[in-house]
């Protein structure tokens, strides 16, 4: 009997799951098994400068297996999901070709949706769209700013809150360069990548996470977290863009201003990650491609 399509599509594992579930750990433990290269699916572990505020693998680990696309775009730009999918693809491409395993681990869901699924036909956004999109905000404010995408991409508009700067910029800056709705580009049909996907994702009890969520932060305290958010802030970057929006980063931005005790800013991080944890929990729980047929393990 001939092998079946799926057979004859390279693997690539895949290891989702929520913030603190153990992932790196995981990945780290199944690359050494099975001679793979673990490829960053986190979208704040994508940024350089702060490896200790967002769990990054440590130099350690690093050193034991490789990794990719951890710590290699500075927190001075705004990284896409199609962007990060080229440089995954790329790094994928490159781990097979050496014989290896791609193991791809992040909690990142639109990250590995766009992998998985594919990407829509987005045009690429020349940056002085994104500089006019952000001015546009800038000046007008968030609610006329929200307005005025309700009246260019009724569709986004609807789905994306008045805080999402991020994602109301990006919408924005779609229509400006493309003179279409990013809604219209959405809706065009995309190629989904040739591999055979074999996913775990872990999903611990909330209790025990959230437990491993506030130690965790604890230990990055004592590592150097606070020193190494005084390093961003002295970049001067715009608190619009990603790396600034990183948990914990806001947090410690605020105590390091002055604006309040370290113990209070250790507890809003904390409940941030917490918050974070929530929403992550829910999109895992709503996606079939995650849940059905595939591995879903606890801690």
């Amino acid at each position: 009997m001939p092998p079946s399509p799926v057979s004859r599509k390279p693997l690539v594992v895949v290891i989702a799951g929520v913030t603190a579930s153990g992932k790196s750990a995981h990945a780290l433990n199944h690359a050494q098994q099975h001679n793979g290269v673990v490829i960053n699916a986190d979208s704040q572990q994508v940024y350089a400068g702060i490896p200790i505020v967002t769990a990054q693998p440590t130099l350690q680990e690093q050193q034991l297996v490789a990794h990719r696309l951890y710590g290699y775009m500075p927190p001075t730009r705004a990284l896409s999901a199609g962007a990060w999918r080229e440089h995954a693809v790329t790094a994928i491409e490159e781990t097979l070709a050496a014989g290896k395993v791609p193991i791809i681990t992040g909690g990142t869901g639109l990250y590995l949706k766009t992998l998985m699924q594919g990407l829509s036909p987005i045009p690429d956004v020349p940056p002085e769209y994104r500089q006019a999109a952000t001015k546009m905000l800038e000046e007008e404010g968030r609610e006329a700013f929200y307005g005025y995408l309700a009246t260019i991409d009724p569709a986004a508009a609807a789905r994306l809150k008045v805080g999402d700067t991020q994602r109301l910029i990006r919408a924005v800056e779609v229509f400006l360069a493309t003179g279409k709705s990013l809604s219209f580009w959405q809706a065009q049909p995309a190629t989904p990548a040739p591999y055979h996907f074999q996913t775990t994702v872990l999903l611990p009890d909330r209790a025990l996470l959230y437990e491993r969520i506030n130690a965790r932060f604890n230990q990055m305290i004592a590592a150097g977290a606070v020193a190494e958010v005084e390093a961003l802030l002295a970049q001067n970057i715009p608190a619009t863009l990603p790396a600034m929006k990183a948990v914990g980063v806001p947090e410690l931005a605020g105590y390091i201003r002055g604006e309040w005790m370290l113990e209070a800013a250790i507890t809003q991080a904390q409940q941030a990650s917490r918050n974070y944890a929530k929403r992550q929990y829910t999109w895992f729980r709503n996606q079939g491609e995650f849940t059905q047929n595939n591995n879903t393990e606890p801690c």
